[in-house]
Protein backbone atom coordinates (compact mmCIF):
# COMPACT_ATOMS: atom_id res chain seq x y z
CA UNK A 1 0.00 0.00 0.00
CA UNK A 2 2.91 2.72 1.11
CA UNK A 3 4.59 1.47 -2.34
CA UNK A 4 1.42 2.73 -4.18
CA UNK A 5 0.75 5.66 -2.50
CA UNK A 6 4.64 7.00 -3.19
CA UNK A 7 4.50 5.45 -6.59
CA UNK A 8 1.07 7.66 -7.46
CA UNK A 9 2.78 10.62 -5.52
CA UNK A 10 5.63 10.40 -7.72
CA UNK A 11 3.41 10.39 -10.50
CA UNK A 12 1.59 12.88 -9.46
CA UNK A 13 4.49 15.27 -8.78
CA UNK A 14 6.42 14.91 -12.36
CA UNK A 15 2.83 15.41 -14.10
CA UNK A 16 2.55 18.54 -11.99
CA UNK A 17 6.57 19.59 -12.99
CA UNK A 18 6.03 19.10 -16.83
CA UNK A 19 2.51 21.21 -16.59
CA UNK A 20 4.43 24.09 -14.56
CA UNK A 21 3.20 26.86 -16.99
CA UNK A 22 0.04 25.62 -17.43
CA UNK A 23 -0.36 25.51 -13.66
CA UNK A 24 1.29 28.88 -13.41
CA UNK A 25 -0.53 30.90 -15.76
CA UNK A 26 -3.85 29.27 -13.86
CA UNK A 27 -2.95 30.41 -10.73
CA UNK A 28 -2.33 33.58 -12.34
CA UNK A 29 -6.06 33.99 -13.74
CA UNK A 30 -7.06 32.77 -9.89
CA UNK A 31 -5.28 35.31 -8.57
CA UNK A 32 -6.75 38.19 -11.03
CA UNK A 33 -10.25 36.59 -10.51
CA UNK A 34 -9.72 37.32 -6.74
CA UNK A 35 -8.20 40.91 -7.40
CA UNK A 36 -11.23 41.56 -9.87
CA UNK A 37 -14.03 40.67 -6.96
CA UNK A 38 -11.85 42.79 -4.36
CA UNK A 39 -11.37 45.85 -6.82
CA UNK A 40 -14.98 45.56 -8.00
CA UNK A 41 -16.37 45.44 -3.42
CA UNK A 42 -13.90 47.89 -2.28
CA UNK A 43 -12.61 50.67 -5.25
CA UNK A 44 -14.99 50.38 -7.94
CA UNK A 45 -17.77 53.34 -7.90
CA UNK A 46 -19.36 54.66 -10.89
CA UNK A 47 -19.42 58.56 -10.97
CA UNK A 48 -22.84 58.39 -12.97
CA UNK A 49 -22.14 61.28 -14.15
CA UNK A 50 -22.32 62.40 -18.12
CA UNK A 51 -18.82 62.03 -19.72
CA UNK A 52 -17.02 61.07 -16.60
CA UNK A 53 -18.99 57.73 -16.84
CA UNK A 54 -17.42 56.17 -20.37
CA UNK A 55 -13.88 57.27 -18.95
CA UNK A 56 -13.98 55.37 -15.35
CA UNK A 57 -15.76 52.55 -17.26
CA UNK A 58 -13.38 52.18 -19.82
CA UNK A 59 -10.16 53.29 -17.27
CA UNK A 60 -11.52 50.41 -14.85
CA UNK A 61 -11.24 47.80 -17.49
CA UNK A 62 -7.87 49.08 -19.75
CA UNK A 63 -5.87 50.64 -16.96
CA UNK A 64 -5.50 47.23 -14.60
CA UNK A 65 -5.24 45.01 -17.55
CA UNK A 66 -2.50 47.62 -18.62
CA UNK A 67 -0.75 47.46 -15.25
CA UNK A 68 -1.33 43.43 -15.09
CA UNK A 69 0.41 43.53 -18.35
CA UNK A 70 3.59 45.27 -17.90
CA UNK A 71 3.98 43.04 -14.67
CA UNK A 72 3.34 40.27 -16.73
CA UNK A 73 6.44 41.11 -19.18
CA UNK A 74 9.05 42.59 -16.16
CA UNK A 75 8.90 39.19 -14.35
CA UNK A 76 9.24 36.63 -17.24
CA UNK A 77 12.75 36.02 -17.66
CA UNK A 78 12.87 35.68 -21.30
CA UNK A 79 12.32 39.74 -21.27
CA UNK A 80 15.76 40.21 -19.33
CA UNK A 81 17.38 37.57 -21.71
CA UNK A 82 15.99 39.22 -25.09
CA UNK A 83 17.76 43.12 -22.87
CA UNK A 84 21.13 40.89 -22.48
CA UNK A 85 20.65 39.60 -25.88
CA UNK A 86 20.27 43.01 -28.00
CA UNK A 87 22.76 44.41 -24.96
CA UNK A 88 26.02 42.07 -25.56
CA UNK A 89 25.15 40.79 -29.31
CA UNK A 90 23.04 43.23 -30.83
CA UNK A 91 20.74 40.40 -31.88
CA UNK A 92 22.64 39.30 -34.67
CA UNK A 93 22.29 36.15 -34.56
CA UNK A 94 18.47 36.24 -34.21
CA UNK A 95 16.58 35.44 -37.80
CA UNK A 96 12.81 37.22 -37.62
CA UNK A 97 11.55 33.68 -36.77
CA UNK A 98 13.26 33.22 -33.26
CA UNK A 99 12.65 37.22 -32.25
CA UNK A 100 9.23 36.88 -33.20
CA UNK A 101 8.78 33.14 -31.29
CA UNK A 102 10.43 34.81 -28.06
CA UNK A 103 8.22 37.99 -28.62
CA UNK A 104 4.90 36.14 -28.87
CA UNK A 105 6.50 33.76 -26.14
CA UNK A 106 7.01 37.00 -23.54
CA UNK A 107 4.08 38.59 -24.75
CA UNK A 108 1.77 35.50 -24.91
CA UNK A 109 2.67 34.84 -20.88
CA UNK A 110 2.17 38.35 -19.89
CA UNK A 111 -1.37 38.54 -21.30
CA UNK A 112 -2.73 35.48 -19.20
CA UNK A 113 -3.63 38.21 -16.11
CA UNK A 114 -4.70 40.96 -18.47
CA UNK A 115 -6.82 38.76 -20.64
CA UNK A 116 -8.91 37.30 -17.52
CA UNK A 117 -9.25 40.78 -15.86
CA UNK A 118 -11.01 41.65 -19.05
CA UNK A 119 -13.01 38.68 -19.46
CA UNK A 120 -14.44 38.98 -15.54
CA UNK A 121 -14.80 42.27 -16.37
CA UNK A 122 -17.02 42.15 -18.94
CA UNK A 123 -19.29 39.08 -17.67
CA UNK A 124 -19.71 41.11 -14.60
CA UNK A 125 -20.44 43.80 -16.54
CA UNK A 126 -20.61 47.01 -13.94
CA UNK A 127 -17.84 48.85 -15.95
CA UNK A 128 -19.82 48.18 -19.33
CA UNK A 129 -23.08 49.40 -17.88
CA UNK A 130 -21.34 52.56 -15.70
CA UNK A 131 -19.61 54.07 -19.02
CA UNK A 132 -22.73 53.01 -22.05
CA UNK A 133 -25.47 53.88 -20.36
CA UNK A 134 -25.62 57.54 -21.51
CA UNK A 135 -25.50 56.42 -25.02
CA UNK A 136 -28.16 54.08 -25.09
CA UNK A 137 -30.91 55.70 -27.34
CA UNK A 138 -34.03 56.88 -25.07
CA UNK A 139 -36.09 56.61 -28.20
CA UNK A 140 -35.39 52.57 -27.72
CA UNK A 141 -36.51 52.53 -24.12
CA UNK A 142 -40.50 51.41 -23.44
CA UNK A 143 -41.92 50.46 -20.16
CA UNK A 144 -45.64 49.81 -19.45
CA UNK A 145 -46.24 51.52 -22.97
CA UNK A 146 -44.67 54.37 -21.61
CA UNK A 147 -41.56 56.23 -23.82
CA UNK A 148 -38.23 57.56 -21.79
CA UNK A 149 -38.87 60.83 -21.29
CA UNK A 150 -36.90 63.22 -23.42
CA UNK A 151 -35.92 65.85 -21.28
CA UNK A 152 -32.38 65.67 -19.70
CA UNK A 153 -32.10 62.21 -21.13
CA UNK A 154 -28.12 61.68 -20.74
CA UNK A 155 -28.26 62.94 -17.69
CA UNK A 156 -30.79 60.79 -16.04
CA UNK A 157 -29.02 57.46 -18.42
CA UNK A 158 -25.98 58.51 -16.63
CA UNK A 159 -27.14 58.17 -13.19
CA UNK A 160 -28.58 54.78 -13.63
CA UNK A 161 -25.93 52.84 -12.59
CA UNK A 162 -26.23 54.06 -8.94
CA UNK A 163 -30.28 53.48 -8.76
CA UNK A 164 -30.57 56.93 -7.34
CA UNK A 165 -33.27 57.60 -9.88
CA UNK A 166 -37.57 57.81 -9.08
CA UNK A 167 -39.89 55.10 -8.56
CA UNK A 168 -40.93 55.59 -12.10
CA UNK A 169 -37.94 55.28 -13.90
CA UNK A 170 -37.64 51.91 -12.29
CA UNK A 171 -38.28 49.57 -15.12
CA UNK A 172 -36.47 51.87 -17.57
CA UNK A 173 -33.43 51.50 -15.25
CA UNK A 174 -33.73 47.73 -15.30
CA UNK A 175 -34.12 47.34 -19.22
CA UNK A 176 -30.89 49.58 -19.76
CA UNK A 177 -29.02 47.42 -17.23
CA UNK A 178 -30.13 44.28 -18.63
CA UNK A 179 -29.80 45.42 -22.37
CA UNK A 180 -25.63 46.52 -21.48
CA UNK A 181 -24.84 43.54 -18.97
CA UNK A 182 -26.31 41.48 -21.99
CA UNK A 183 -23.78 42.97 -24.83
CA UNK A 184 -20.91 43.06 -21.99
CA UNK A 185 -21.26 39.29 -21.24
CA UNK A 186 -21.57 38.51 -25.04
CA UNK A 187 -18.41 40.68 -25.54
CA UNK A 188 -17.05 38.76 -22.66
CA UNK A 189 -18.12 35.03 -24.23
CA UNK A 190 -16.30 35.94 -27.81
CA UNK A 191 -13.41 36.99 -26.21
CA UNK A 192 -13.03 33.83 -24.17
CA UNK A 193 -13.84 32.12 -27.73
CA UNK A 194 -11.18 34.00 -29.41
CA UNK A 195 -8.07 33.75 -26.51
CA UNK A 196 -9.42 29.55 -26.84
CA UNK A 197 -8.72 29.47 -30.73
CA UNK A 198 -5.52 31.29 -30.41
CA UNK A 199 -4.60 29.27 -28.10
CA UNK A 200 -5.15 25.74 -29.22
CA UNK A 201 -3.83 27.11 -33.16
CA UNK A 202 -0.51 28.30 -31.59
CA UNK A 203 0.04 25.07 -29.60
CA UNK A 204 -0.42 23.23 -32.81
CA UNK A 205 1.54 25.52 -35.15
CA UNK A 206 4.23 25.09 -32.63
CA UNK A 207 4.24 21.47 -32.41
CA UNK A 208 4.36 21.33 -36.10
CA UNK A 209 6.98 23.40 -36.79
CA UNK A 210 9.10 21.81 -33.83
CA UNK A 211 11.99 19.91 -35.05
CA UNK A 212 12.01 17.69 -32.21
CA UNK A 213 9.84 14.63 -30.98
CA UNK A 214 7.56 15.44 -28.23
CA UNK A 215 9.23 12.72 -26.10
CA UNK A 216 12.76 15.20 -26.59
CA UNK A 217 11.04 18.31 -26.26
CA UNK A 218 9.76 17.33 -22.61
CA UNK A 219 13.43 16.32 -22.07
CA UNK A 220 14.74 19.83 -22.91
CA UNK A 221 11.99 20.98 -20.63
CA UNK A 222 12.73 18.67 -17.87
CA UNK A 223 16.33 19.73 -18.40
CA UNK A 224 15.93 23.42 -18.72
CA UNK A 225 14.15 23.09 -15.12
CA UNK A 226 16.83 21.38 -13.65
CA UNK A 227 19.74 23.11 -14.63
CA UNK A 228 17.47 26.39 -13.57
CA UNK A 229 16.93 25.05 -10.17
CA UNK A 230 20.67 23.81 -9.67
CA UNK A 231 21.84 26.88 -10.76
CA UNK A 232 19.81 28.88 -8.79
CA UNK A 233 20.59 27.19 -5.28
CA UNK A 234 24.41 26.52 -6.45
CA UNK A 235 24.45 30.23 -6.78
CA UNK A 236 23.17 30.86 -3.63
CA UNK A 237 25.72 29.00 -1.70
CA UNK A 238 28.57 30.51 -4.40
CA UNK A 239 27.77 33.83 -3.52
CA UNK A 240 27.31 33.09 0.73
CA UNK A 241 30.53 31.00 1.49
CA UNK A 242 32.57 34.00 -0.93
CA UNK A 243 30.98 36.78 1.48
CA UNK A 244 31.82 34.50 4.42
CA UNK A 245 35.13 34.69 3.15
CA UNK A 246 35.63 38.32 2.10
CA UNK A 247 34.48 39.28 5.76
CA UNK A 248 36.88 36.64 7.31
CA UNK A 249 39.45 38.56 5.14
CA UNK A 250 37.88 41.71 6.41
CA UNK A 251 37.40 41.24 9.57
CA UNK A 252 39.89 38.20 10.61
CA UNK A 253 36.91 36.30 11.63
CA UNK A 254 33.76 35.85 10.75
CA UNK A 255 30.63 34.44 12.34
CA UNK A 256 28.63 31.67 11.19
CA UNK A 257 26.46 29.27 12.32
CA UNK A 258 26.45 25.87 11.82
CA UNK A 259 24.35 25.49 8.62
CA UNK A 260 27.12 28.23 7.62
CA UNK A 261 30.01 26.45 9.05
CA UNK A 262 28.95 22.79 6.93
CA UNK A 263 28.10 25.18 3.46
CA UNK A 264 32.16 26.76 4.06
CA UNK A 265 33.44 23.49 5.05
CA UNK A 266 32.17 21.48 2.56
CA UNK A 267 32.25 23.90 -0.80
CA UNK A 268 35.09 25.49 -1.11
CA UNK A 269 35.21 28.76 -3.35
CA UNK A 270 38.53 29.85 -4.55
CA UNK A 271 37.47 32.93 -6.90
CA UNK A 272 34.49 34.46 -8.90
CA UNK A 273 33.66 33.68 -12.46
CA UNK A 274 35.05 36.39 -15.08
CA UNK A 275 32.19 38.60 -17.11
CA UNK A 276 32.61 37.00 -20.40
CA UNK A 277 31.54 33.87 -18.52
CA UNK A 278 28.17 35.27 -17.15
CA UNK A 279 28.02 36.93 -20.79
CA UNK A 280 28.60 33.07 -22.44
CA UNK A 281 25.55 31.39 -20.42
CA UNK A 282 23.01 35.01 -20.49
CA UNK A 283 20.85 35.55 -23.12
CA UNK A 284 18.28 34.25 -26.41
CA UNK A 285 18.82 30.40 -26.68
CA UNK A 286 17.67 28.37 -29.45
CA UNK A 287 18.01 24.70 -29.98
CA UNK A 288 21.16 23.71 -31.43
CA UNK A 289 23.10 20.65 -32.12
CA UNK A 290 27.06 20.14 -32.53
CA UNK A 291 27.55 17.45 -34.69
CA UNK A 292 24.39 15.97 -34.19
CA UNK A 293 24.19 16.16 -30.47
CA UNK A 294 21.86 18.50 -28.92
CA UNK A 295 22.61 21.61 -27.19
CA UNK A 296 20.21 22.38 -24.49
CA UNK A 297 21.21 25.67 -23.12
CA UNK A 298 23.86 28.37 -22.90
CA UNK A 299 25.19 26.86 -20.37
CA UNK A 300 25.25 23.72 -21.76
CA UNK A 301 27.03 24.84 -24.78
CA UNK A 302 29.38 27.11 -22.20
CA UNK A 303 30.26 23.83 -20.30
CA UNK A 304 31.39 21.93 -24.05
CA UNK A 305 33.96 24.40 -24.86
CA UNK A 306 31.94 25.85 -28.08
CA UNK A 307 32.64 29.66 -27.93
CA UNK A 308 30.67 32.41 -29.76
CA UNK A 309 27.34 32.37 -30.56
CA UNK A 310 26.86 31.29 -34.56
CA UNK A 311 26.42 27.95 -35.56
CA UNK A 312 29.44 25.89 -37.10
CA UNK A 313 29.05 25.07 -40.57
CA UNK A 314 28.74 21.29 -39.59
CA UNK A 315 26.06 22.47 -36.93
CA UNK A 316 22.57 22.66 -36.82
CA UNK A 317 20.44 25.52 -35.47
CA UNK A 318 17.10 25.24 -34.54
CA UNK A 319 14.37 27.94 -34.09
CA UNK A 320 12.69 26.76 -31.47
CA UNK A 321 12.16 28.74 -28.69
CA UNK A 322 11.62 27.49 -25.01
CA UNK A 323 8.11 27.61 -24.18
Amino acid sequence: MAALIAENFRFLSLFFKSKDVMIFNGLVALGTVGSQELFSVVAFHCPCSPARNYLYGLAAIGVPALVLFIIGVILNNHTWNLVAECQHRRTKNCSAAPTFLLLSSILGRAAVAPVTWSVISLLRGEAYVCALSEFVDPSSLTAREEHFPSAHATEILARFPCKENPDNLSDFREEVSRRLRYESQLFGWLLIGVVAILVFLTKCLKHYCSPLSYRQEAYWAQYRANEDQLFQRTAEVHSRVLAANNVRRFFGFVALNKDDEELVANFPVEGTQPRPQWNAITGVYLYRENQGLPLYSRLHKWAQGLAGNGAAPDNVEMALLAS
